[in-house]
């Protein structure tokens, strides 16, 4: 479904990510682990195109020079060019780290807000399913977003990305600020996710301990490069990866 070419991404003169090249099959749970500043939100914010505007933005102010290499290919079409707004359009969506939601607008308008380009029916139907996998959000509705806890309003940004019916989820460290129970049932909602819906998604984290058992397929960036890949249960035990994040 998606595949990265030799993917090099530069700003100014700092390499960002390194010759990086992964795939992702249909239907898989692929995640990506990395360290701070290992070239996770990079690697998203390119196959998503987000990285386009903001060269464009950077461009237009004088300011930092973004310059990419490689080729993105997404269901058999080469993206490496396309504009985010189009990528969703064809079904690939991001959930941004610390996704932005309307805190002054409660669960189910921010939802409703999501959805502003599907027609209502499309909207009913899969809010519905946003408050099957997330129970929590549908005691929640009437609330305003600004008073959720963090897991809450994680929940609530997958939620509004799950709105527009992807075929490609990324999700770019969803576990991150989250505590270790509500990690936990953010993942049970993931792999419900794919089982119910039969989505795609790709992950990068940085939490391996709570990622790796459900993952079909991992990769583990460092500095921007590829450096170790395999399936979660060859990543589980593997010993350079129970020394690096699990602390074994």
């Amino acid at each position: 479904m998606l595949e990265i070419h030799n993917l090099m991404v530069f700003f100014e003169n700092a390499l960002a990510l390194n010759d990086f090249s992964m795939e992702v099959g249909e239907g898989e749970i692929v995640g990506v682990i990395g360290s701070n500043s290992a070239g996770k939100t990079t690697l998203m914010n390119t196959v998503s195109g987000l990285i386009i505007d903001m060269k464009i933005k950077e461009q237009r102010k004088g300011g930092e020079r973004i310059t990419l290499y490689g080729e993105i290919v997404f269901q058999g079409e080469d993206i490496t060019e396309t504009h985010p707004y189009q990528r969703v359009k064809k079904g690939l969506v991001l959930a941004r780290e610390r996704h932005p939601i309307f805190p002054e607008s409660d669960v189910a308008e921010n939802l409703k807000i999501a959805g502003h380009q599907r027609k209502k029916s499309e909207i009913t139907e899969m809010t519905q399913y946003v408050f099957t996998l997330f129970p929590a959000l549908s005691q929640l509705r009437r609330r305003k977003a600004g008073f959720l806890s963090g897991g809450e309003q994680q929940m609530l940004s997958i939620g509004m990305t799950l709105i527009v019916k992807p075929t490609l989820l990324l999700m770019d460290e969803p576990l991150l600020g989250l505590s270790p129970m509500m990690q936990t049932l953010l993942v049970e909602a993931i792999q419900n996710l794919r089982k119910e819906s039969g989505i795609t998604i790709f992950i990068t984290e940085q939490f391996a301990r709570p990622i790796l058992p459900m993952i079909d397929k991992g990769y583990i960036i460092e500095n921007g490069m590829l450096t170790l890949t395999g399936t979660g249960a060859e990543l589980m035990d593997n010993p350079e990866i129970k020394a690096a994040y699990f602390g074994i």
